[in-house]
């Protein structure tokens, strides 16, 4: 993934704080399953020139509440699903935006496949 010797944190939370959070940084109501704080952009949210050099890759937060939800509705294990967020979440903090257009979501979702099948292997 091109991230060696980099590091991230990991914060599993509850619906009401995930809320807040959504609300504080991104101007929307409700909690959300998975933010990412990036330390790789500039402060207006543009992904920093590759001389930037941060050890912390930056912040993944994830709604313990929503997982559960989520896993229930999916039919699948919690842990496959919360193993799916945070890697949703990591791959924003490589740059990945499945906002911008269809084709970066199609990029992201097939990095997303790529990256569980991975941990699905003995």
């Amino acid at each position: 993934m091109g991230c060696h010797d980099k590091e991230l944190s990991i914060l599993f939370t509850d619906d009401e704080h995930m809320a807040a959070l959504n609300q504080q940084y991104r101007g929307r109501e409700g909690p959300t399953d998975v933010l990412s704080f990036s330390m790789m952009e500039d402060p207006d949210g543009e992904a920093s020139p590759p001389v930037f050099e941060s050890v912390m890759l930056g912040d993944v937060v994830v709604s313990v509440d929503t997982a559960l939800r989520e896993a229930k509705d999916l039919e699948e294990p919690l842990e496959g699903t919360v193993n799916r967020l945070m890697i949703h979440g990591i791959l924003h903090l490589l740059g990945y935006d499945h906002e911008r257009s269809q084709m970066d979501a199609a990029l992201m979702v097939k990095e997303e496949e790529r990256l569980l099948a991975a941990l699905e292997k003995p």
